[in-house]
């Protein structure tokens, strides 16, 4: 069961390895400079073999990255758009080092032209980053949105739209349950979360599900609301969370919820209850 939380680099990268070893969690995402900056960070290679050290010795698992918040390759603001860039190819390059398989991606808006206009927008721009990303091993997560304003991603067609331009060997899925509720998918019951998952696969393919972010919402059904909110305190309850820890125990899942008073130990402990036999 690939079960863990978003955890802080503050202080070295090794420090999100120590915090998931005290967790007692198995995979884990972090954030690989300060989400809210556009300033560039290199990694060394003491820093990248620090941090696999660390992780080798912790028997943790995997980890993943999640781009700055910042990024938006499809900006209707050409410096947004550059910058973007740059920070984009700086994460895979950051998440190469340090031997990340993933990183998750907010998709991007644009309010000049159309979602579908803007999805294919992002897939020239990804496309554009692909082609210079001599790697080639560090695949992009779009992370389905809640929907909000000229934002892309809320509805499944648009990921599929950005998806079926670009190679299959770098693109994937990370599936936010408060993003998909806030964006209209009723999850609150067994039959909800099945029939999402069966859209979901119809659009981009279950298989492409390479991560989950498992966080209650504090906003209604459809209300393009992201607030998340701790698990089973919020609007979605149970249920969905139940199906998904129990019918993909080997993607990685994390929590993006408050943290205020250890409240990562309690939601932890709150899915593994859902945990079937």
């Amino acid at each position: 069961m690939l079960l863990g939380v978003h955890c802080s680099i503050g202080g070295g990268f090794e420090k999100a390895v120590a915090e998931a070893k005290a967790l007692q969690i198995n995979t884990f995402q972090i954030f690989t400079k300060n989400q809210r900056q556009w300033k560039e960070k290199v990694v060394t290679a003491k820093e990248a073999n620090v941090f696999q050290q660390h992780l080798t010795d912790s028997a943790v698992g995997m980890g993943f990255s999640h781009a700055i918040y910042l990024i938006n390759v499809a900006s209707a603001k050409p410096e947004v758009m550059e910058n973007s860039m740059i920070a984009l190819k700086g994460e895979l390059d950051r998440c190469q080092a340090l031997g990340l398989p993933y990183t998750v991606l907010h998709p991007g808006s644009n309010n000049k032209l159309s979602k579908m206009e803007t999805a294919d927008l992002i897939a020239s721009k990804l496309n554009e980053l692909f082609a210079a990303d001599t790697s080639g091993r560090v695949k992009i997560l779009l992370e389905n949105t809640a929907g909000q304003g000229s934002s892309v991603g809320g509805k499944f067609e648009e990921l599929r739209q950005i998806m079926q331009q670009l190679p299959e060997d770098r693109i994937g899925i990370c599936f936010d349950t408060c993003h998909a509720y806030a964006a209209g998918y009723d999850i609150r019951t067994k039959t909800g979360i099945e029939d999402a998952m069966a859209e979901l696969d119809a659009r981009v393919g279950i298989k492409n599900v390479m991560a989950f972010h498992l966080n209650d919402s504090k906003g209604d059904l459809g209300s393009k609301l992201d607030r998340h909110h701790h698990i089973g305190e919020g609007k979605i309850g149970l249920e969905a969370f139940r199906y998904i820890i129990n019918r993909f125990p080997d993607v990685p899942k994390v929590l993006e919820t408050p943290k205020e008073q250890n409240m990562d130990q309690v939601n932890l402990a709150r899915l593994k209850s859902l945990i079937e036999d």
